[in-house]
């Protein structure tokens, strides 16, 4: 609880004590009178200011012009009538109750924001000449410094390790509970928390485009994108707020007309005591605070799973996500290249790999590299000269005196060696010793091990069609397809392809209300992302220009999150709906009933009040996530 909750807490308290006290003072008149003004201008001094601020700015019509017009109207009634001022400040009271318990929701969905907020680093450590460490901003560190991470403290800029190990806690990012294990070499984004080992890292990015910098610019910017029903929301406001003003004088003022010229009794009292009555149930307050509210806490609950979602806006329309369209490399597999078979031939494996990563040992290619990954330690004795690297075909090179060949099947037949297919889908490296085959090895992209959970959870979660769209060969394509189980596939497409592809996968929808979704990490899904109904991003190791191109960012990604996001999106918008009808549905018969003097005011408190607060209590719901 906050200061500001604090304070009106006490005030509410206060006012309340004062309302019982004065039941047993036993004084009447203007006296009575100006010591029931007491608890009335304690508790609801803030709404008159509001209510006067908004007649001088000309922008009138709100709740608080509602309240003030209400209660004033009741205390007047009561002093010329019965000198019960109760229920004018119970109105005031209730109301202000109802206000405390939206701060609190809010506070409290904010709260899982705020701790994303708190993995904006202070400073960053450096070493000067002397050895010391100094503490600088982050923003004055340049691409290429080597900053120190202490235990317990926060990774400031994106960077890669350069001494020591230590575990992470990831958990303000990606929402995992587990931490990550790094050691040097590996790549570590800002945000995470040093656990237990000092290391040494080399910054790769300024501290304006590295990662903590960009969640808070997106969560910072998340509430100014209002979805469908908040725009509703806040037009039906302008245009109901001056109509049940309207409404309200003209049943102070017509019944008692009509009955003067008809010749009856003209009770003014009884209509104008109806007239502020129905003020105060027809308040919007349930409308106006729990929808944002609830896609407020649906985008705090999202944030806490790791899921990073730009505005209600887009919590919406990926309510109603019905095709999901996936890149390949990055988003359903690791994008990372690994030996996953080896086939030798006259020799045995460790052998093979030993002589491949031996020929590969001085090349950049992300096939060497995984050659030597697989091959770790190939910088034996070993005599290793004349390489050469013959472009399209493969590396050549003497090992202990014999010319060893690896590459495709080209420089297998340039060689004149019968070399054998292999049955497994990825890229062959065929090995040769002199004019001797000795076998080859299947180098692949790997799958995430969650992908195909994914798939199958995003079924669940009611998607009717699950696509891939990528630039690999259609063998890898679809071999990649069917491991994962997803119902069509697209090979061998260039980037503008993909953007074709997505766009007439959008023109296959049945209804404007099935949305279409594309996920991807690189920077050539940029595009694709923007052109889908809802982007989805890999916010972890995905490019730059796919997370600013995205809608909603996967911090540690995970493609099962996808699903997650999608059923929080679904909850999210079930709440706004039951508020929606909720919140009119009883309005509308207290509307009814106090227009015609059978609700008095206590029952416009519930009608007002009540319902605000069951609307805020459900609103709240939206935080609970993390058993979808």
């Amino acid at each position: 609880m906050n200061k500001k909750q604090r304070k009106n807490l006490i005030r509410i308290i206060i006012s309340a004590v004062l309302i019982v006290a004065l039941n047993y003072v036993n004084v009447d008149g203007f006296a009575r009178f100006l010591l029931y003004l007491i608890p009335y201008l304690i508790v609801g001094y803030d709404i008159l200011i509001k209510a006067f601020k908004g007649i001088k700015n000309r922008q009138a019509f709100d709740e608080s012009l509602l309240m003030a017009i209400a209660t004033i109207g009741a205390i007047a009634l009561a002093l010329y009538d019965s000198g019960d001022y109760t229920e004018a400040i119970a109105v005031m009271l209730f109301y202000q109750v109802g206000e405390w318990f939206q701060s609190y929701a809010v506070g409290k969905s904010r709260r899982n924001i705020s701790d994303l907020m708190d993995i904006r680093p202070d400073y960053a450590n450096i070493e000067n000449s002397d050895g010391r460490l100094e503490q600088v901003d982050p923003d004055d560190v340049e691409i290429g410094t080597i900053i120190v991470v202490q235990p317990g403290e926060k990774v400031p800029i994106d960077g890669i390790i350069t001494e020591g190990e230590t575990s992470l806690n990831t958990s303000a990012l990606t929402g995992e509970s587990l931490p990550r294990e790094v050691k040097a070499g590996d790549e570590v984004i800002s945000g995470c928390i040093n656990i237990n080992g000092l290391i040494k890292l080399k910054t790769t990015k300024e501290f304006g485009e590295s990662t903590v910098s960009k969640i808070l610019d997106l969560v910072e910017n998340a509430s100014s994108r209002k979805s469908k029903s908040e725009d509703f929301i806040t037009k039906f406001a302008r245009v109901y707020t001056p109509a049940v003003v309207l409404s309200a004088i003209i049943l102070a003022i017509l019944p008692p007309v009509f009955g003067m010229i008809t010749g009856g009794n003209a009770v003014w009292s009884t209509w104008i005591y109806r007239a502020l009555t129905f003020l105060v149930i027809s308040c919007p307050c349930a409308l106006v605070i729990s929808i944002p509210l609830s896609f407020f806490a649906g985008i705090g609950g999202a944030s806490k799973e790791g899921v990073l979602v730009k505005g209600s806006n887009y919590l919406e329309t990926l309510s109603k996500t019905k095709t999901v369209v996936f890149d390949k490399t990055g988003t359903l597999t690791k994008g990372v290249f690994q030996v996953t078979a080896v086939h030798p031939e006259k020799i045995d494996k460790t052998h093979l790999l030993h002589l491949a990563a031996h020929v590969e040992r001085y090349s950049t290619h992300p096939i060497a590299n995984s050659l030597k990954a697989a091959y770790p330690n190939e910088a034996d004795d070993c005599i290793v000269e004349n390489v050469e690297e013959i472009a399209g075909h493969g590396i050549r090179a003497n090992v202990n005196g014999d010319i060893v060949y690896a590459g495709n099947s080209k420089m297998m037949d340039s060689i004149g060696v019968n070399w054998i297919p292999c049955e497994c889908v990825g890229t062959i490296i065929h090995v040769a010793i002199n004019d001797t085959y000795v076998g080859h090895i299947v180098i692949s992209d790997v799958e995430k091990p969650t992908s195909k959970e994914a798939i199958i959870k995003l079924k669940k979660a009611g998607v009717n069609k699950t696509v891939m769209l990528t630039g690999d060969s259609k063998e890898v394509a679809d071999r990649v397809a069917s491991d994962l189980g997803i119902d069509i596939v697209y090979s061998e497409l260039l980037p503008a392809d993909k953007v074709s592809k997505v766009e007439e996968l959008i023109g296959e929808k049945k209804s404007e209300n099935e949305k279409l979704a594309f996920v991807g990490d690189g920077i050539n899904d940029a595009p694709v992302l923007s052109r889908a109904d809802i982007g989805i991003a890999m916010g972890a190791m995905g490019s730059d220009a796919a997370i600013e191109a995205a809608d909603v960012v996967l911090m540690d990604d995970d493609p099962l999150k996808i699903a997650k996001a999608i059923k929080i999106s679904r909850k999210c918008l079930r709440i706004v709906h039951q508020n929606i009808w909720f919140a009119i549905g009883v309005k509308l018969i207290c509307l009814v009933l106090g227009a015609v003097g059978i609700a008095n005011m206590w029952l416009a408190i519930f009608a007002d009040v009540g319902v605000m607060i069951l609307a805020i209590l459900n609103a709240i719901r939206a935080l609970f996530v993390k058993n979808l």
